[in-house]
């Protein structure tokens, strides 16, 4: 690059910013106030303003109301608890296993042992080898859950 043109590029910056500074840095709030003065605000009573929030579907209330309504609902809550069933079920948890391509039976172990399905991947992947199904793990997506027994769940991931 040439040095006139380099210098000129520059000048032409410092203009630049040297006009948006100025007109950055003056006082342009009298011009506005004394062209166009704000609508005087008439302040609005405490009839008015709840029409206007019922209008709009609001529901008005004093503390006191809000209070009896809190309490009320709060007793009919306790009423209402749910009583501790008899029986002891633990809850059964569902767990959806997504087989992708080149996945392993190791790998499906991994996602049942963090689901809490099986003990022990590497246990789970023997198991698969000594039946023989290593090479029926398909890709997917299956649904297990906790009331499936060991082999069901091998038998639900690997057809």
């Amino acid at each position: 690059m040439r040095i006139n043109l380099l210098s000129s590029f520059a000048a032409g910056i410092l203009i630049t910013t040297t006009i948006c500074g100025t007109v950055y840095l003056t006082d342009n709030k009298s011009v506005v106030k004394a062209s166009a003065k704000p609508p005087e605000i008439q302040p609005l009573s405490e009839k008015e303003m709840k029409e206007k929030l019922a209008a709009e579907g609001y529901v008005i209330q004093t503390k006191a109301d809000f209070d009896k309504t809190l309490k009320a609902a709060k007793a009919s809550n306790q009423k209402q608890a749910t009583p501790e069933p008899n029986n002891t079920a633990k809850p059964v948890t569902k767990v959806i296993v997504n087989v992708n391509e080149g996945m392993t039976s190791i790998d499906v172990g991994n996602m049942l042992v963090k689901a809490g399905m099986v003990p022990n991947a590497f246990n789970f992947s023997k198991d698969i080898e000594k039946k023989g199904l290593m090479n029926k793990l398909r890709p997917g997506t299956f649904v297990v859950d906790s009331n499936m027994t060991y082999d069901q769940i091998i038998a639900s991931i690997f057809k």
